[in-house]
């Protein structure tokens, strides 16, 4: 089987509500994987093309919930059901980021940058 031409990843780490960094599937139901699958699939792209991955922890979490496409190492916060169709049509078809979920490089694997707030 050829190599995927994009892999999408999708947090689905889990903390206590009351956790200081957050938790990207705070209800444990991998909804927006789910999401991705089935809105790539509507858009007609199959899953030898494109995966879409649930993730463990991807240290992101103040910016969650948090995806990141490879190969172009593209990383999304805040992410939300509403946002996939856009991130398929902009980015997985059309290779142009949502610029607005861009988590700016300088923020990640950053302690320095502000808690995210979430939508």
């Amino acid at each position: 089987m050829p190599k995927f031409q994009k892999h999408v990843f999708i947090c689905q780490n889990q903390r206590p509500a009351e956790h200081h960094r957050g938790s990207c599937d705070p209800g444990g139901t991998g909804e927006l994987q789910k999401i991705f699958k089935k809105k790539l699939a509507d858009h007609g792209i199959r899953g030898d093309q494109v995966r879409a991955n649930k993730s463990g922890c991807l240290e992101q979490c103040e910016h969650g919930p948090t995806v990141v496409v490879y190969p172009e190492a593209v990383w999304y916060g805040g992410v939300q059901a509403a946002d996939v169709d856009e991130i398929i049509e902009s980015h997985i078809l059309g290779g142009k980021p949502v610029e607005r979920l861009l988590i700016a490089d300088e923020c990640l694997n950053a302690e320095k940058c502000a808690h995210r707030p979430r939508k």
